[in-house]
């Protein structure tokens, strides 16, 4: 699979690799076959997995839970290897740039994809899926104007999904 239909599912459902937010780390290991370090901090609260360019994020429980995910497109830039790895053990091909007109194009076509908010985060746009709580991270910075070993303006920088904000 390429990797637009891939990220357009991710960004409409919230879900990738059918893992969500509250996925369990068990889950997550049935999911994901590829290596990965894990990183847990100083008082237990907190599980980082990292796969290269995809991490998650793991809050803990009676099992560690998702609180997020997120790709970091930004990395492929600097090499294929991370990117052939994917490809391999999950069978999503991703390209070392993704232009957001390219994202968006497929997105605009796609029936149910939801309303995207756009909030300048200087140097990036972000766009918000609020429904699916995924976030598009796109780089608009003026130091950014051609591709090379990073990412040129206009290219996705990573795509995340957090868990919503409780309402107080």
């Amino acid at each position: 699979m390429h990797a637009i239909p891939f990220l357009v599912s991710f960004i409409t459902s919230g879900r990738l690799h059918g893992l969500g937010i509250g996925s369990t780390l068990s889950e997550v290991d049935q999911a994901i076959h590829s290596d990965f370090v894990d990183v847990v901090d100083e008082e237990g609260l907190s599980l980082r997995r990292d796969y290269g360019f995809l991490e998650f994020a793991f809050n803990p429980g009676s099992e560690w839970v998702m609180a997020n995910c997120s790709i970091g497109l930004h990395r492929l830039a600097s090499g294929r290897s991370m990117a052939k790895r994917w490809r391999k053990s999950m069978r999503v091909d991703f390209p070392r740039y993704l232009a957001w007109d390219e994202l968006r194009d497929e997105l605009s076509r796609t029936p149910g994809a939801p309303c995207l908010r756009v909030t300048d985060q200087g140097g990036f746009l972000e766009y918000s899926a609020a429904a699916a709580n995924v976030n598009v991270s796109v780089i608009v910075s003026d130091d950014h104007e051609t591709r090379g070993r990073s990412l040129g303006h206009g290219d996705v920088w990573s795509v995340s999904m957090w868990a919503a904000a409780r309402a107080q």
